[in-house]
Parts: structure tokens; sequence; C-alpha cells
């Protein structure tokens, strides 16, 4: 196993946790969760624990929104034509689909737009702009995407289309020249939270244009409000949470922080998606074997990724976070990888559970065609850096292959950062002669911030502090390579950087009461910012069952030796190598998360082992 380095969060003063503690009547380590969290107060602990819709900030904070709003409101009044245009992957066809369903109720005169990711690639395309042109659209509503599409807003504007740009990406030196651009990240924009998902922007614009039309706010306080605008404000949450479905699946499938407003966001949304999820997505979970109206008849100790059908087996679970990442998300991503993300629209616009399934069943065909891609690359990639002399001691991993479907090379990059641990960037093919790739980086070191360093060599680039696109001449390609490297090394050194497990505390198997698990999961929903609490607890022993399962995962009952306490289940994924020690009844420590096991109908607590130490 690839050894890994334990910090253990101190990112907490000892007095507060102790304050937080005594005014919530719960215990240190939970304090201590909530405030490595950022929630020092009862208060904050108050709006953690209950999220309200009256929590999300007045979309009219955001710079250009009143403009966006204004110039939506004319078009609707005078029958414009408008495209909602979106990106191809999960956050800008989620925003598509949110934006379009909301504005076809006022303007049927609408269309939506997703460019091809192999003829036009990323962003606003001239494509795009030309099919807008000859089907006579005056308006572009551009979602997740064009915050550095300044010529293409141009291009645009001398045929007379003017664009509304909704995104949530970092923009460049020059903003383009929009109707209204709307982007919490522009500097000057006074909007309080600045991590909202592409759909994020897009809900807002909805928000305020309902707002605007009823009167009211959600933020307002509903006691300072007459009884005919407190029945209006229960109108417009009523009306708005039909979208947080989408909303919570584009901030889970694109990794954005869920604190704050998206935490609110991502709460009612999976709120939606348990109660009435609109048939595109219920048709989708049936392929990662979930259906919440069945009873519980799967053997989950088949832990493949496709469990065979032939079982009929499906399970009954509240959706979480995770399932919208490990389910949901890739599926609709398959479209756009591998055919058209015009599919993954229409498969969330849909209300006919029948079309629905039809959708469903073609991109599920999409998703297993891009796992054959994505799995064929990776082992090709993994041969070049094992065996070619270029990539020893080198410090970033930069791959080229004109036979690498565009649609995979970012899921080819994440999967050699995770191997070797070292920022990587995967090229192919492009269109105009270019070559396009993906880059994915690790916590130490900010890609996007390299490649604006590296902006002389590139033609196009864009995204976050750990995912990038960029595309590039072959003739400056070598030199790119050259001058990524330098900013690496000069960044991370040039030591083999250590994978890092952060852990949030120290515990004992005593600790784990049905009290602070009942609380643990209030926490929920997880991710980036909010993630699952990791655990440490010292000098552990297998009961004697320790087995391999699956692919080389290793399940056991683990006990304290110095504690009375029973023992807990464990499943640790790729670590079988461990289990000779374990047999042998060697001490450890484990470094976990607690998460729900469902099986057969019952619920258990298991340990989700993510490193193993043996004691020496």
């Amino acid at each position: 196993m690839k050894e890994k380095r334990w910090i253990i969060r101190q990112d907490h003063d000892l007095e507060t946790v102790e304050n937080l503690a005594a005014s919530l009547g719960v215990d240190r380590i939970i304090a201590t969760l909530l405030v490595e969290r950022g929630v020092r107060t009862f208060e904050e602990a108050r709006r953690f624990f209950r999220p309200g819709l009256d929590q999300i900030h007045d979309p009219f904070l955001m710079k250009g929104m009143r403009q966006a709003i204004d110039r939506i409101n004319e078009a609707i009044k005078n029958r414009e034509r408008i495209m909602v245009y979106g990106d191809y992957d999960v956050d800008g066809t989620s925003a598509v689909a949110l934006v379009y369903s909301y504005l076809k109720e006022l303007n049927r005169n609408i269309d939506f737009y997703i460019p091809d990711r192999e003829r036009e690639g990323y962003g606003i395309s001239y494509q795009g702009i030309d099919y807008a042109r000859e089907t006579g659209v005056k308006l572009i509503i551009a979602l997740d995407c064009g915050i550095k599409a300044v010529e293409e807003v141009a291009y645009a504007a001398q045929h007379g289309i003017g664009f509304i740009i909704g995104d949530h990406h970092l923009p460049g030196d020059v903003v383009p020249s929009a109707v209204a651009v709307l982007d919490p990240k522009q500097a000057d924009c006074p909007y309080p939270y600045k991590e909202l998902s592409g759909c994020g922007i897009g809900f807002k614009i909805v928000e305020a244009h309902l707002e605007q039309q009823l009167g009211v706010r959600l933020c307002d306080m509903p006691e300072q409000l007459d009884d005919q605008r407190r029945q209006r404000q229960e109108e417009l949450k009523l009306k708005l949470l039909k979208y947080l479905d989408l909303v919570a699946v584009s901030i889970a499938s694109d990794i954005v922080p869920i604190m704050g407003e998206n935490r609110v966001l991502a709460f009612f949304g999976l709120r939606v998606l348990n109660t009435k999820p609109r048939p595109g997505i219920e048709a989708i979970l049936k392929y990662g074997h979930v259906d919440r109206r069945k009873a519980d008849q799967s053997d989950t100790s088949d832990l493949s990724d496709t469990p065979d059908k032939s079982k009929n087996g499906y399970f009954e679970k509240e959706l979480t976070i995770s399932d919208l990442v490990f389910l949901v998300g890739p599926r609709i991503n398959a479209a756009g990888r591998i055919r058209s993300a015009f599919d993954s629209v229409r498969l969330m616009l849909t209300d006919d559970p029948a079309i629905a399934r039809q959708l469903a069943d073609d991109i599920n065909t999409y998703n297993l065609e891009r796992k054959d891609l994505d799995t064929s690359a990776t082992e090709e990639a993994k041969r070049r850096i094992d065996n070619d002399p270029f990539y020893r001691g080198r410090q970033s991993l930069v791959l080229y292959d004109p036979s690498w479907h565009r649609g995979v090379v970012g899921i080819v990059a994440s999967r050699i950062v995770e191997a070797y641990n070292k920022p990587a960037i995967v090229f192919t093919e492009g269109s105009d002669g270019l070559i396009t790739g993906s880059a994915r980086s690790l916590k130490e070191f900010d890609v996007h911030e390299a490649l604006e360093q590296c902006a002389d060599l590139l033609e196009h680039f864009g995204g976050h502090k750990s995912a990038a696109g960029v595309s590039l001449r072959k003739e400056n390609m070598r030199a790119f390579i050259d001058r990524f490297e330098q900013l690496v090394r000069d960044n991370i050194g040039t030591e083999e950087v250590i994978p890092e497990v952060e852990v949030d505390a120290e515990i004992g198997f005593s600790q784990i009461t049905p009290k602070f698990l009942r609380i643990l999961k209030q926490f929920a929903p997880f991710g980036p910012d909010n993630n699952v609490p990791v655990f440490v607890s010292r000098e552990l022993v297998d009961t004697g069952g320790a087995r391999i399962v699956g692919s080389n995962h290793l399940k056991f009952y683990a006990i304290p030796i110095a504690e009375r306490t029973a023992p807990y289940p464990a499943i640790a994924f790729q670590q079988g190598e461990a289990l000779a020690r374990m047999r042998h009844g060697d001490l450890f420590d484990l470094c976990y998360q607690l998460e729900e096991n469902y099986w057969r109908g019952k619920t258990e607590i298991q340990l989700n082992i993510k490193d193993i130490k043996f004691v020496e």
C-alpha cells in the first residue's frame, strides 16, 4: 500500500470548542467538527443543522442581475426568440434544463443549445452563434461558460444577438461586453457567496425573475410581512423547490463547496430527489440499482461497479450527495462525452416516464462505452509513465495521444493524479488543428494559476484551482511541457509528495454512541468544505474473519484491545495487501469514515477505511 501521512486538524480554538459544546449540549468531538467547519456560535449551529431557504442570498446583490432580468422581460414581452446555451457537462446541461424549462412557460419562442465536444469544444462557439443567427435568436443566455468569450460575444453583437453570461469560472483580465455578466467571482461583484455552481447561477436568475413577478423575496423575514405577502412568499418557495433537484445534481457533480448557500440548495434539492424526483433522474437511478419503491433484495458482498442485473438487486435508500456523484453524474456526463449532451438535457426535461426510460437506456449505454474508453486510455497512459525514461523524476505528467477520446481525457487525468500523486494534463486531438486536454492537480498546486503563466503558449484555457481545460498548437507543446514542469517544481519542490489524509479527530470506539451518530448524520449533505468526518482509532485488532471481496477489497471486523466495546465491520477498498498481517493478529491503527451500510433490508454502521497503519 502507498504510504500516506495522517494530518490531524488543528484549525480550531479549544476555548471556542468548549463554549460551543456547552451551549449545544454536545460532546467535544461534535463541537470540534463544527468549529472546523466555521460554525462557532449557537446561532450558527442552528442555521447549520436547520437549513432554510430564507438563508440564501438576495439574487439582486449579484452584479448585472437587474440588467439581466430587464433584458429577459423585454424578450418575453416582445416574444423574441431566446436561446439557452450551456456547457456539455452535468453542470452545464442541468443549468440549461433549469432555465429553459422555466422560461418556456413564459415564452414558447425558445430553444436550447449545447456545443458538440468534438467539433466545437468547450464554451461559446461560433457555430452555436451562427445557429442562433440562422434561427432568429435575439438573446442568448449562456450558463456555466462564457466568462472568457470576449471575441465570440462581440461577434454575436455584430449580428444583433445579445448575451447574458451566467458563469462561475474565474474571469480573465477582460470581461465580455454582454448585456449582463453574472459571475460572483468578478472582483467587483458584491454577491456574498462566491462558490455557486453554473446551475446555481441559473437558479439565481430564475429566483430573481420570480421574486420580481411576485413582489416578495425569499430572504424577507416572514414575521415582517403581511398575510398576503407571506402567502406569496410560500408560493415563491413552492415554485423554486421544483428546480432544486437539478441544482443538487450540479453541486454534487461539479464538486463545488457544500457550505453556505450551496449547502442549503443541496439540502432542499436532495429532499426533492428523495420525495418526487423528475422521471429522468428516477430512470437513471435504476442503473445504479437504486429504486426507492422496491424492498431491499441486494447482496452487497458483490462490490463490483456494475452488479449483475440478473440478480434483480435493488436497494431502498435515501439518496445522498455521494449517490449523485457516483450514480447520476457520470451517466449524465457520458452523453456529452460520447454522443450528444442534448440527450442529457432532454432526459432532465421530460415528464414522460417512457421517454425518460428510453433516454436513460441510451445514456447508460454511452456510460458503458465511456468506461471502456477511459479504462484503455488510462492503462496506456500508465504504461507510458512507467516505461518511458522521459517521465522519470518528473514532478508533472503531461501526455498526448491523438487516438484518445476527447470525452475521457479529464477522467484519465484524474486517474493519473490518483495513481502518481502529481499534477497531470492529458491531451488528445482537438478541433481547428489544435490539441486539447484536461488538467487535474493536487491541493498543493493551483493549476489554473500555472496555466495563466503559460498563457502565451496557449490558445484557450479556463477552470478552477484543481481542474482546468486547455488547448494549444502542436508546435508549442514541448515549450509548454517544460514551463509547466518548472512551475510545478517551483511550487511543490522536487521531493515526492506523500499523499495526505486530513483527520478531523482521534476517537475511541466507546465514543461512537447512538447520540453521536444521530448528530453526525445531521452534518449532511457532505461534500467539499464539509466532507464526511475522518477519524483515527488506535491499537485495534481483527476479530479473525478478515477476507478479500470484489477486486482486492478487504472486509474485516475491528475491535480495540483497550476498550470494552463491540467490534465494528469495516471495508477497505483496494487495500487487500493488509490481509496477511491482519490475519496474523498484528495491531493496527485505522483512519476511517463512519457510514451506513444497507444489506438485506438492514442498516448497520461500518467503517470505510481510508488507511491502515500497523503498529510496529
